[in-house]
């Protein structure tokens, strides 16, 4: 029976600022250029024999990359990968074939790839003729194939052997409606027979339907493990959040060029972020842990540096607001030219659904009114989205349950 266990897998890639740089390496191996790149790192999980388990994610989160350590046609960098069963994998569709070659010679030789003998493939063509249905283009070049006549024959190759494990990475995501749903059926009945499934797709309906665990990958690490419906929940939750905070960074550089700034820049504020664990955001999810961040630029000599942020509802309310003062973290002594930064923890983001605008002040002593640095109004926005508890309203966001008495 088909079944996999993947402990601690890796694979990092080199990138170069250019090709002169590639060359300079290789000629003084001893001096690096490159800078290291980890499309998967740290992967571990395991597939049971007759297990189905779809693997979800972003564009570049690292599930091809993944597939592609797992059949063996890249080699990772750490860790292991342990397999049993017979393997068919569906990683590209028609990889391999030739387009001067008639379908019937590539059925051919994909057959083999697959580890078909000749006779094998000779008893198996009248099979894999009939799924395909692409008639007597089977006897015709290749080349004169559309791309969705290249599909059907790839897949019925693949598949005319139910194969202990099915390795399935978008395949079916080309090709006419009736093939993909001709694809799917045949897929299921390979489940339903005891086919180990692991199953790559953008489509929650698919791992709904045929995979009873998912597995959630974000930029190269795996992040959940669960059931698919809880799964797929999250996966939404994080393109939300992304969608949102591409569209704040869209209009961030033409807000900023209108918002309010005074101070006599004793010390100015270069730059404001806002970070999850994951780096730069401009939104998040209820509860989620945020640290805000400047970075100061001291002009002249100062005894002594606070900084202060304040958040502020899209109605321009003030929501919350400190600085390092009160929280007794104040810089003594700086020095004309000084550079530093200055960052804001909080470790829940327990604010309401909202969008929410970030100003930030340098200044000596317990408030800026007296002696006023640098004033930057609405430093940055960003926005709030619903987590995983349950909906309330308000720009607050308190822990709460509820029960019953008589």
């Amino acid at each position: 029976m088909g079944y996999l266990r993947v402990r601690n897998l890796g694979k990092v890639y080199k990138r170069y600022p250019n090709n002169r740089a590639r060359l300079l390496e290789w000629l003084n191996p001893a001096r690096q250029r490159h800078a290291q790149h980890w499309a998967v790192r740290g992967v571990s999980f395991e597939v049971s024999a007759g297990e189905a388990v779809g693997i979800v994610g972003n564009n570049g989160a690292g599930k091809s990359t993944l597939l592609k350590m797992i059949v063996g046609t890249t080699q990772p960098s750490e860790g292991s990968i342990e397999l049993g069963g017979r393997i068919a994998a569906l990683l590209e569709l028609g990889m391999g074939f030739h387009p001067e070659f008639t379908g019937r010679q590539n059925a051919y030789m994909g057959g083999q790839i697959l580890g078909l003998t000749g006779q094998q493939i000779t008893e198996l063509m009248p099979a894999i003729e009939a799924f395909a249905e692409i008639g007597d283009y089977l006897d015709q070049p290749l080349r004169t194939y559309s791309s969705g006549m290249v599909v059907r024959l790839a897949f019925s190759v693949a598949t005319a052997v139910r194969p202990e494990m099915l390795i399935v990475d978008e395949a079916l995501s080309v090709g006419d409606a009736y093939f993909q749903h001709k694809s799917f059926d045949r897929i299921r009945q390979f489940r339903d027979a005891g086919t180990t499934l692991l199953f790559v797709s953008h489509n929650p309906g698919a791992i709904k339907t045929l995979c009873s665990r998912a597995v959630l990958l974000d930029q190269g690490i795996l992040i959940r493990d669960g059931e698919p419906d809880n799964i797929l929940d999250y996966y939404n939750a994080i393109i939300a959040t992304q969608a949102a905070d591409q569209q704040i960074r869209e209009v961030e550089s033409d807000v900023q060029k209108s918002v309010i700034r005074s101070g006599n820049q004793a010390a100015v504020i270069q730059t404001v972020d806002m970070l999850d664990t994951n780096g730069s955001v401009r939104a998040v999810r209820i509860g989620d842990p945020v640290r805000f961040r400047a970075h100061v630029v001291v002009s002249e000599k100062l005894a002594e540096l606070t900084v202060g942020f304040l958040i502020r509802d899209r109605l321009g309310n003030d929501v919350f607001g400190t600085n390092t003062w009160h929280l007794g973290t104040s810089r003594q002594n700086l020095c004309a030219g000084e550079s530093c930064w200055v960052e804001f923890e909080l470790p829940a983001l327990n604010l309401g659904v909202g969008n929410y605008s970030v100003s930030f002040a340098l200044h000596s002593g317990e408030t800026h009114v007296a002696n006023n640095y640098d004033w930057w109004n609405q430093a940055l926005v960003f926005q709030v989205i619903p987590g995983s508890g349950p909906r309330a309203i308000g720009v607050s966001y308190l822990p709460i349950s509820s029960r019953w008495g008589q």
